[in-house]
């Protein structure tokens, strides 16, 4: 499928889904909001992609939304922000959320600016790798909105309450170090996509059904109840054991550590 301003690379097995405005800083219009929520359900149907590498062309991840564009066009704006019903994700957060959802490992690599609709998108994915000259923020208070993109989701793990009150209320720019500080990253390196590359390279040791349980049990469950917990626990860990991949990571760890894993299963 033809795409204007996302891009979608497969490479062993790996999605690299590159945001592609570069002479915007990437900043987000309501195209990039449709072609990004194509590709995460594009990736949900491919069970052989084991992994996902989120990125900005040209030295940015995103400047966040392109909040023009979007003024000069209220239908636009309106199809954003619909849904049929208040606790539906819209498309507006399904480009946040859609990537907790998806049953593989998502990196995000951040170069440049990664501010307001673009660390809502950052915080979506599982680990978030930084340059060391990358700077943050969580901008919408600057135009007297609410962050409403569903990063909240995230943010509410990694950060203290009256820390996220201070980044959402003061709209404040953060340097990669002091993002490292707060948790709002993984980790600040020289070199974030050689880092990333790296990463994924590690998880695909694991086999693919792990990984997907692994994250929808913490997702699930991080807030969850302990009955819930368990009951997880227990049906994913049966999954796993009736599965080709359990027995093909076993093998790996003896008699044959190069065995290719199959394809993760189709629902998690």
């Amino acid at each position: 499928m033809a795409r204007k301003f996302i891009q979608l690379i497969i490479d062993k097995q790996v999605a690299h889904v590159i945001l592609n405005r570069p002479e915007k800083c990437n900043a987000l219009n309501f195209d990039m909001f449709r072609e990004l929520d194509e590709v995460i359900r594009e990736i949900k149907r491919d069970c052989s992609i084991h992994g996902v590498i989120l990125s900005g062309s040209d030295g940015n991840f995103s400047s966040g939304l392109d909040v023009k564009s979007v003024i000069n066009s209220p239908i636009q704006a309106v199809k954003l922000l619909f849904k049929w019903l208040p606790g539906n994700a819209n498309l507006a957060q399904r480009v946040s959320i859609g990537w907790r959802r998806l049953p593989v490992p998502v990196i995000a690599v951040l170069d440049g600016v990664c501010f307001g609709g673009g660390m809502q998108i950052a915080l979506g994915a599982d680990f978030r790798i930084a340059s060391r000259d990358a700077e943050l923020s969580i901008m919408e208070a600057k135009w007297g909105l609410v962050p409403d993109m569903a990063g909240l989701v995230s943010l509410r793990e990694v950060v203290s309450r009256d820390q996220a009150l201070m980044l959402t209320m003061t709209a404040g720019v953060l340097s990669a170090q002091d993002a490292l500080s707060k948790g709002l990253v993984t980790e600040v390196v020289d070199d974030p996509m050689a880092r990333a590359v790296e990463l994924a390279a590690v998880l695909a040791k694991t086999s693919p059904d792990a990984n997907a349980a692994i994250k929808m049990s913490i997702n699930n469950s991080w807030s969850s109840s302990i009955r819930s917990l368990l009951s997880r626990e227990s049906i994913s860990q049966i999954r796993l054991l009736v599965g080709k991949n359990r027995l093909i990571a076993a093998k790996r760890q003896t008699s044959e550590p190069d065995k290719a894993y199959k394809d993760r299963q189709a629902r998690w």
